[in-house]
């Protein structure tokens, strides 16, 4: 039987009340296996998602929404690895990575 994580959606509420994705530009990072970028990429413009796992990006990948294809970049790779200016970003994601 599968784990439900956050099945009351306290999570995704307290993500909501404390930032307003609607419309920018969001770099994820620890993404992971997409579990919490799924809560904000519809109000997001575009995603660029990141975690060292490929198999976890791989896992992200397989199970993105067909709705939210155009808008999320997954990438494997360490935020010291990628070469993107800051500017690029209206805001920065990071949970439960270090």
């Amino acid at each position: 039987m599968p784990v439900l994580l956050d099945p009351e959606d306290t999570e995704t509420k307290a993500l909501h009340d404390y930032v307003d994705f609607s419309g920018k530009r969001v770099l994820e990072i620890g993404c992971g296996d997409g579990r919490l970028t799924w809560r904000y990429a519809d109000r997001a413009a575009h995603i660029v998602a990141i975690d060292p796992k490929a198999e976890d990006i791989e896992i992200a990948v397989e199970e993105c929404p067909a709705e939210l294809r155009d808008k999320i970049e997954f990438r494997a790779a360490r935020l010291a690895e990628l070469d993107l200016p800051a500017e690029k970003f209206d805001l920065a994601l990071l949970s439960w990575s270090l």
